[in-house]
Protein backbone atom coordinates (compact mmCIF):
# COMPACT_ATOMS: atom_id res chain seq x y z
CA UNK A 1 0.00 0.00 0.00
CA UNK A 2 2.83 2.41 0.79
CA UNK A 3 4.36 1.75 -2.63
CA UNK A 4 1.10 2.78 -4.26
CA UNK A 5 0.90 5.95 -2.18
CA UNK A 6 4.51 6.85 -2.93
CA UNK A 7 3.97 6.34 -6.63
CA UNK A 8 0.74 8.39 -6.50
CA UNK A 9 2.46 11.35 -4.83
CA UNK A 10 5.34 11.15 -7.31
CA UNK A 11 2.80 11.45 -10.11
CA UNK A 12 0.88 14.30 -8.40
CA UNK A 13 3.88 16.39 -7.41
CA UNK A 14 4.76 17.87 -10.84
CA UNK A 15 1.09 18.63 -11.58
CA UNK A 16 0.12 19.79 -8.09
CA UNK A 17 0.13 23.56 -8.61
CA UNK A 18 -1.65 23.41 -11.97
CA UNK A 19 -4.31 21.01 -10.72
CA UNK A 20 -4.93 23.09 -7.60
CA UNK A 21 -5.20 26.28 -9.70
CA UNK A 22 -7.62 24.47 -12.02
CA UNK A 23 -9.81 23.52 -9.04
CA UNK A 24 -9.76 27.09 -7.78
CA UNK A 25 -10.84 28.41 -11.18
CA UNK A 26 -13.62 25.85 -11.44
CA UNK A 27 -14.92 26.54 -7.96
CA UNK A 28 -14.66 30.30 -8.34
CA UNK A 29 -12.69 30.98 -5.18
CA UNK A 30 -9.67 29.79 -3.25
CA UNK A 31 -11.34 28.02 -0.32
CA UNK A 32 -13.89 26.07 -2.33
CA UNK A 33 -11.21 25.25 -4.89
CA UNK A 34 -8.89 23.90 -2.22
CA UNK A 35 -11.73 21.79 -0.81
CA UNK A 36 -12.48 20.46 -4.28
CA UNK A 37 -8.80 19.66 -4.85
CA UNK A 38 -8.54 17.80 -1.55
CA UNK A 39 -11.64 15.74 -2.32
CA UNK A 40 -10.25 14.92 -5.74
CA UNK A 41 -6.90 13.83 -4.35
CA UNK A 42 -8.61 11.53 -1.87
CA UNK A 43 -10.74 10.00 -4.62
CA UNK A 44 -7.76 9.69 -6.97
CA UNK A 45 -5.59 8.05 -4.32
CA UNK A 46 -8.28 5.50 -3.53
CA UNK A 47 -8.54 4.56 -7.22
CA UNK A 48 -4.89 4.91 -8.24
CA UNK A 49 -4.12 1.21 -8.04
CA UNK A 50 -6.60 0.62 -10.88
CA UNK A 51 -4.80 2.98 -13.29
CA UNK A 52 -3.30 0.82 -16.01
CA UNK A 53 -1.18 3.35 -17.86
CA UNK A 54 0.73 5.59 -15.47
CA UNK A 55 1.79 7.77 -18.42
CA UNK A 56 -1.80 8.98 -18.79
CA UNK A 57 -2.00 10.06 -15.15
CA UNK A 58 -2.66 13.77 -15.84
CA UNK A 59 -5.74 13.30 -18.04
CA UNK A 60 -7.03 10.72 -15.56
CA UNK A 61 -6.58 13.17 -12.65
CA UNK A 62 -8.30 16.00 -14.52
CA UNK A 63 -11.23 13.72 -15.41
CA UNK A 64 -11.64 13.01 -11.70
CA UNK A 65 -11.52 16.74 -10.93
CA UNK A 66 -14.16 17.51 -13.55
CA UNK A 67 -16.43 14.68 -12.40
CA UNK A 68 -16.18 15.66 -8.73
CA UNK A 69 -16.90 19.27 -9.67
CA UNK A 70 -19.92 18.28 -11.78
CA UNK A 71 -21.27 16.14 -8.94
CA UNK A 72 -20.91 19.03 -6.51
CA UNK A 73 -22.64 21.50 -8.79
CA UNK A 74 -25.49 19.12 -9.57
CA UNK A 75 -26.18 18.12 -5.97
CA UNK A 76 -29.28 19.66 -4.38
CA UNK A 77 -27.29 21.31 -1.59
CA UNK A 78 -25.01 23.09 -4.05
CA UNK A 79 -27.95 24.26 -6.17
CA UNK A 80 -29.55 25.82 -3.11
CA UNK A 81 -26.30 27.62 -2.29
CA UNK A 82 -26.04 28.98 -5.84
CA UNK A 83 -29.65 30.14 -5.72
CA UNK A 84 -29.16 32.06 -2.49
CA UNK A 85 -25.92 33.62 -3.65
CA UNK A 86 -27.46 34.85 -6.93
CA UNK A 87 -28.96 37.85 -5.13
CA UNK A 88 -25.50 39.01 -4.10
CA UNK A 89 -23.89 39.05 -7.52
CA UNK A 90 -23.37 42.77 -7.84
CA UNK A 91 -20.09 44.09 -6.43
CA UNK A 92 -20.21 46.41 -3.43
CA UNK A 93 -21.20 49.98 -4.27
CA UNK A 94 -17.99 51.40 -2.77
CA UNK A 95 -16.11 53.07 -5.65
CA UNK A 96 -15.33 51.79 -9.12
CA UNK A 97 -13.92 48.31 -9.38
CA UNK A 98 -10.66 47.91 -11.24
CA UNK A 99 -10.60 46.51 -14.76
CA UNK A 100 -9.55 43.08 -13.50
CA UNK A 101 -12.41 42.99 -11.00
CA UNK A 102 -14.87 44.08 -13.67
CA UNK A 103 -13.60 41.37 -16.02
CA UNK A 104 -13.85 38.76 -13.26
CA UNK A 105 -17.38 39.93 -12.47
CA UNK A 106 -18.44 39.62 -16.12
CA UNK A 107 -16.80 36.23 -16.29
CA UNK A 108 -18.84 35.02 -13.32
CA UNK A 109 -21.99 35.79 -15.29
CA UNK A 110 -20.59 33.98 -18.29
CA UNK A 111 -19.64 30.91 -16.26
CA UNK A 112 -23.11 30.70 -14.74
CA UNK A 113 -24.57 30.36 -18.24
CA UNK A 114 -22.65 27.18 -19.11
CA UNK A 115 -22.54 23.66 -17.77
CA UNK A 116 -19.83 22.50 -15.35
CA UNK A 117 -18.28 20.42 -18.14
CA UNK A 118 -18.12 23.40 -20.49
CA UNK A 119 -16.66 25.52 -17.71
CA UNK A 120 -13.94 22.93 -17.20
CA UNK A 121 -13.18 22.92 -20.93
CA UNK A 122 -12.95 26.72 -21.05
CA UNK A 123 -10.67 26.85 -18.01
CA UNK A 124 -8.40 24.10 -19.34
CA UNK A 125 -8.13 25.65 -22.81
CA UNK A 126 -8.06 29.37 -22.04
CA UNK A 127 -6.40 29.56 -18.64
CA UNK A 128 -4.22 26.47 -18.46
CA UNK A 129 -3.22 26.37 -22.10
CA UNK A 130 -4.20 22.79 -22.84
CA UNK A 131 -4.34 22.02 -26.54
CA UNK A 132 -7.47 20.80 -28.28
CA UNK A 133 -5.75 17.43 -28.76
CA UNK A 134 -4.98 17.11 -25.03
CA UNK A 135 -8.55 17.98 -24.07
CA UNK A 136 -9.90 15.54 -26.67
CA UNK A 137 -7.70 12.76 -25.31
CA UNK A 138 -8.77 13.50 -21.74
CA UNK A 139 -12.49 13.63 -22.51
CA UNK A 140 -12.52 10.81 -25.04
CA UNK A 141 -14.09 13.06 -27.69
CA UNK A 142 -12.85 13.99 -31.13
CA UNK A 143 -10.96 17.24 -31.60
CA UNK A 144 -13.83 18.56 -33.70
CA UNK A 145 -16.30 17.86 -30.91
CA UNK A 146 -14.10 19.70 -28.41
CA UNK A 147 -13.84 22.70 -30.74
CA UNK A 148 -17.61 22.78 -31.15
CA UNK A 149 -18.18 22.60 -27.38
CA UNK A 150 -15.68 25.38 -26.76
CA UNK A 151 -17.26 27.53 -29.44
CA UNK A 152 -20.78 26.99 -28.14
CA UNK A 153 -19.68 27.64 -24.56
CA UNK A 154 -18.07 30.93 -25.61
CA UNK A 155 -21.25 31.95 -27.41
CA UNK A 156 -23.38 31.19 -24.34
CA UNK A 157 -20.97 33.09 -22.13
CA UNK A 158 -20.90 36.06 -24.51
CA UNK A 159 -24.70 36.20 -24.60
CA UNK A 160 -24.94 36.01 -20.81
CA UNK A 161 -22.41 38.81 -20.42
CA UNK A 162 -24.14 40.97 -23.02
CA UNK A 163 -27.51 40.40 -21.34
CA UNK A 164 -26.04 41.35 -17.97
CA UNK A 165 -24.54 44.50 -19.47
CA UNK A 166 -27.91 45.40 -21.03
CA UNK A 167 -29.76 44.82 -17.76
CA UNK A 168 -27.36 46.95 -15.80
CA UNK A 169 -27.11 49.68 -18.45
CA UNK A 170 -23.38 49.22 -18.92
CA UNK A 171 -21.65 49.50 -22.25
CA UNK A 172 -19.70 46.85 -24.11
CA UNK A 173 -16.64 49.14 -24.25
CA UNK A 174 -14.04 46.34 -23.84
CA UNK A 175 -16.04 43.43 -25.19
CA UNK A 176 -16.29 44.07 -28.90
CA UNK A 177 -14.50 41.20 -30.63
CA UNK A 178 -15.64 37.64 -31.14
CA UNK A 179 -12.93 36.54 -28.72
CA UNK A 180 -14.25 38.76 -25.96
CA UNK A 181 -14.49 35.89 -23.51
CA UNK A 182 -10.85 34.98 -24.09
CA UNK A 183 -9.81 38.58 -23.45
CA UNK A 184 -11.90 38.73 -20.27
CA UNK A 185 -10.55 35.38 -19.10
CA UNK A 186 -6.93 36.33 -19.66
CA UNK A 187 -7.33 39.69 -17.92
CA UNK A 188 -8.90 38.02 -14.88
CA UNK A 189 -6.06 35.53 -14.29
CA UNK A 190 -4.71 35.32 -10.77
Amino acid sequence: MNDIRDEFWKQVEPEHLKARAFCRKLAGNRDDGDDLYQDCLIRALSRFEHVRDKASFNPWLYRIIINVFKNRVQSPWWKRMLFFSDGQIEPPARGNPSAAQAARHRLDFGFKAISPTDRALIVLFELHGWSIAEIAAMTGRSEGAVKVRLSRARIKMRRAIEEHLRRTGQTRHELVTKDEICVAVRSAKD
